[in-house]
C-alpha cells in the first residue's frame, strides 16, 4: 500500500516545480543556522559519514549543496590501474547491469526503457551500441555525489534531454515504466580505447541541477533537446581514468553503456551490490570499435 501511494504520489506531484525550488533553497547561503540544522538532520537520517570528508565539520559549508557535493579526502578512493580496467564511476548501488537486447534496457522486475529514448531519439547516436553492454547505478543520499570518469576519454557530444523528474530509488524502478529515459538527463558521449561510451546522468526528483566540469550547470535547461559538440574543437576536452568529471546537487543514477564486445562487467559486480568510486568494474576490449 505504502508503494502504491508513493507512486501515486510522484504523478500527481508537481514535480519540476518542487525540485527547482528544492534547489534554490539548497543554494541560499543568507541563513546559516538553518542550513546547519538541515545538515545535521540529513547527515543523521542518512548516516552520511564525515570523517570521509575532505571538511569533516558540517557548519563550514556555505550552503546544503556545497555539504552535498563536498570533496573526500585525498587517497580515499585509488582509482585501479590497468589500461584494461574500467573502474566504477561514483560510490553507489547497482541497480542493474547486462546487455542490451532488441534496443530495451532492463530496469527492474519486468521494466526496460528505450535506448534510443534514453540517449536523445537519435537513431543514429544509438545504433552504436546496439546489443551492447549497460550498468546503471544508484546514488543514495549519504553517498559522495561527485562523478568520476570510468574510463580515459575524449569527449565528443553532450545532449541534454529535457523530461519528468521522478524519483530514482528501487521502489520507483520497480514500478515506472521507462523510467530512466523519461527523466531529465544529460547524455556525454566519450571517445575511448574501447570505442564510444555513453554516460548519462540522470536527474531525479529534489534534484536541484546536474553539473559537468566543462560546461557548469547542464540541467534544468530548455524544455527541448539540446546537443552540443566538442569533436572539431582545437584543444580537446580529455579526462584521464578516475578524474571528476560531475555533479549531482542531490542524488540520482549514471547509467553506463558501451558497444558490443567491448567490456566485460566483473563476475562479483551484481545487482545490488556496492561499489565505490575507483574500484574495478569492468575489463575492456581496446581496439574492439572504431571511434566515430
Amino acid at each position: 500500500m505504502y508503494d502504491k501511494l508513493f507512486i501515486t504520489g510522484q504523478y500527481l506531484a508537481p514535480q519540476l516545480s518542487i525540485s527547482r525550488l528544492a534547489g534554490r533553497l539548497a543554494d541560499n547561503e543568507s541563513v546559516p543556522a538553518i542550513k546547519n540544522r538541515v545538515v545535521n538532520w540529513f547527515i543523521g537520517r542518512y548516516g552520511v559519514d564525515m570523517s570521509e570528508a575532505l571538511e569533516p565539520d558540517p557548519a563550514a559549508y556555505p550552503s546544503f549543496n556545497d555539504f552535498f557535493t563536498r570533496a573526500l579526502k585525498p587517497g580515499l578512493r585509488p582509482v585501479a590501474t590497468g589500461d584494461s580496467v574500467m573502474v566504477s564511476p561514483v560510490d553507489g548501488t547497482i541497480s542493474q547491469l547486462g546487455h542490451i537486447s532488441d534496443g530495451r534496457v532492463f530496469q527492474a522486475k519486468g521494466q526496460s526503457f528505450s535506448l534510443n529514448e534514453l540517449l536523445g531519439g537519435d537513431q543514429e547516436r544509438a545504433s552504436t551500441f546496439t546489443d551492447g553492454e549497460f550498468a546503471t547505478i544508484y546514488l543514495a543520499p549519504r553517498d559522495y555525489h561527485r562523478i568520476h570518469m570510468p574510463l580515459a576519454g575524449t569527449l565528443r557530444e553532450m545532449v541534454y534531454i529535457p523530461g519528468k523528474l521522478f524519483s530514482v530509488n528501487p521502489t520507483t524502478a520497480e514500478n515506472v515504466p521507462n523510467l530512466f529515459a523519461r527523466n531529465e538527463r544529460v547524455a556525454c558521449i566519450f571517445d575511448t580505447a574501447a570505442g564510444p561510451m555513453a554516460f548519462v546522468l540522470v536527474g531525479a526528483m529534489i534534484v536541484g541541477s546536474v553539473e559537468t566540469t566543462w560546461a557548469g550547470i547542464v540541467a534544468p535547461g530548455k524544455r527541448q533537446v539540446d546537443v552540443t559538440r566538442y569533436d572539431s574543437l582545437k584543444t580537446p576536452i580529455q579526462f584521464e581514468k578516475g578524474e571528476e568529471m560531475g555533479r549531482f546537487r542531490l542524488g540520482s543514477t549514471v547509467v553506463m553503456v558501451m558497444p558490443k564486445g567491448t567490456v566485460t562487467w566483473n563476475s562479483d559486480q551484481v545487482a545490488g551490490g556496492r561499489v565505490r568510486m575507483g574500484a574495478a568494474f569492468g575489463e575492456i576490449t581496446p581496439g574492439q570499435q572504431e571511434t566515430r
